[in-house]
């Protein structure tokens, strides 16, 4: 059995247990559960070199564990899945934006989506590829989609939280033979299966929610097709956009939590969406686990959990900024999905349409009531 091989069968179905089991190797006995990282540029190489391990740029043991065990979140039971791990999100966003399109192509983002992607439009642009954007609400994008070569799709939106139809849009893109890449870094792999929806690629950024502690810079790419797989692997050879052993390997272990914050993230989150819907101060609330949010019906039919994400606006910057100095278990901090909640007024940064006095707020494992009480009595505290 090449190393990293595991064996699922008898392991059950359920989120928490697989999330607990995933990408473990069979059991040897005296060895430990999950293997400590291993840190190695080369390996013992005599002869052809042939084999799973060669070259630290290429492969590693650590990884291997790790990409198996994602792609049993987002592909489980399909052995023809596969996974790559990347440093970073961009990382591996940028794998299969520029593995797959050469110039002369059309790719069709999101207009509303993750705040680099402006920047990843420029080098799109300068590589001669002719990008178009459009909004994720109201599955806009399909009334830009004509011959595009890729599809670049991120449900829930970030910040605004906005969801498309995934099936709709991924039918009508295979129609005319658009590739579908679907971002899942808010939904996670518990919240939706973007495979399943007949996305070609999930992709993702593990420094949020899947890991969920702050403490690591991660992304991946999933999917069920080899030969596109093969050009992003070789992407990630070409620019060495590889993971860390030892973040390789906290990722892995944080996975074993994973289903355990995200019951409770989303919780808390649906707890504080509907604390803020009475507040007269609060405009523009949105999370798509709320009923009358716009983007609930759809967000049921595809999503199995809404994510751990709340956005709404204060009436000025200045108020939201008093707000976020009130929170006192919150921290004012960018990205979003650990198990200490954050907020931040979004607007800071430029390069998002959103107003002066718009919150993106991250729930993360605290007493629900705990975070609730904070919340409201940070909002008393601010108002003029």
């Amino acid at each position: 059995m090449r190393p990293g091989d595991f064996d699922t069968s008898g392991t059950g179905t359920g989120d928490g247990t697989r999330a607990v089991r995933a990408g473990l190797p069979e059991p040897v006995k005296h060895e430990p559960t999950l293997p400590g990282p291993v840190f190695a540029a080369h390996f013992h190489l005599p002869g052809e070199p042939t084999g799973p391990y060669t070259y630290g740029r290429d492969e590693n043991p650590t990884w291997t564990h790790l990409e198996r065990a994602i792609g049993e979140l987002e592909a489980p039971g399909e052995d023809g899945a596969e996974t790559l791990a990347f440093a970073s999100g961009m990382a591996a966003i940028s794998a299969v934006l520029f593995s797959q399109l050469r110039a002369g192509d059309t790719v069709v983002l999101p207009a509303d989506g993750y705040q680099v992607l402006p920047l990843v439009r420029e080098q799109l642009t300068a590589y001669g590829i002719e990008v178009r954007t459009a909004p994720t609400g109201n599955d806009a994008q399909l009334g830009v989609l004509d011959g595009a070569k890729l599809l670049w799709i991120e449900t829930p939106s970030n910040p605004g939280l906005d969801v498309c139809d995934l099936r709709r849009i991924v039918e009508a893109a295979h129609a005319q033979g658009t590739l579908v890449a679907v971002d899942n870094t808010l939904a996670t792999p518990l919240g939706q299966r973007p495979l399943e929806l007949g996305a070609d690629f999930s992709v993702a950024s593990g420094t949020k929610m899947l890991t969920g502690h702050g403490d690591l810079l991660l992304g991946y790419v999933v999917s069920r097709d080899a030969g596109l797989m093969a050009s992003v692997r070789r992407w990630r050879k070409i620019v060495g956009a590889i993971p860390g052993p030892m973040e390789a390997w906290l990722a892995h272990r944080s996975l074993a939590t994973l289903q355990l914050r995200a019951d409770r993230q989303t919780a808390n989150a649906l707890a504080l969406a509907e604390a803020l819907r009475v507040r007269p101060e609060v405009s523009g609330l949105r999370y798509p686990g709320l009923p009358d949010d716009p983007s609930h019906k759809i967000a049921a039919q595809q999503m199995r959990r809404f994510g751990c994400v709340v956005s709404f606006s204060l009436p000025t910057r200045a108020h939201a900024d008093r707000f976020l100095k009130a929170l006192r278990i919150v921290d004012d901090a960018t990205s979003f999905g650990g198990v200490r909640s954050t907020a931040e007024r979004r607007g800071r940064w430029g390069g998002d349409a959103v107003p002066e006095g718009f919150i993106r707020f991250s729930a993360g494992a605290e007493d629900s009531q705990d975070l609730v009480a904070d919340v409201l009595r940070a909002l008393d505290e601010s108002a003029p």
